[in-house]
């Protein structure tokens, strides 16, 4: 309840904690965008991770799917010039 009341789901009870080595560049940006949205660095690191995670599916079928036919620009090349044996 007392989560609920924060505005925070109970996610991280089950966290399990990981060392992680940033950039002090990746830190300052990290904790700008914590202190601006009000939530931990954790906060903002999760987010970005399931973001990630859900973005990459890593189903190589299912990228090619995403993709086909993105390049309308591209020529083909002449079969003319393949050489048969």
């Amino acid at each position: 309840m007392v989560a609920c009341l924060l505005g925070r789901s109970l996610s991280w009870v089950s966290a399990l904690p990981v060392q992680v080595y940033l950039t002090a560049a990746q830190r300052e940006r990290i904790d700008a965008l914590a202190d601006a949205e009000g939530v931990t660095t954790a906060d903002i690191v999760q987010r970005a991770l399931d973001a990630y995670l859900q973005a990459g599916s890593g189903d190589p079928e299912a990228a090619l799917a995403r993709t086909h036919g993105a390049a309308t620009d591209v020529a083909e090349p002449s079969r003319d010039e393949w050489q048969r044996s």
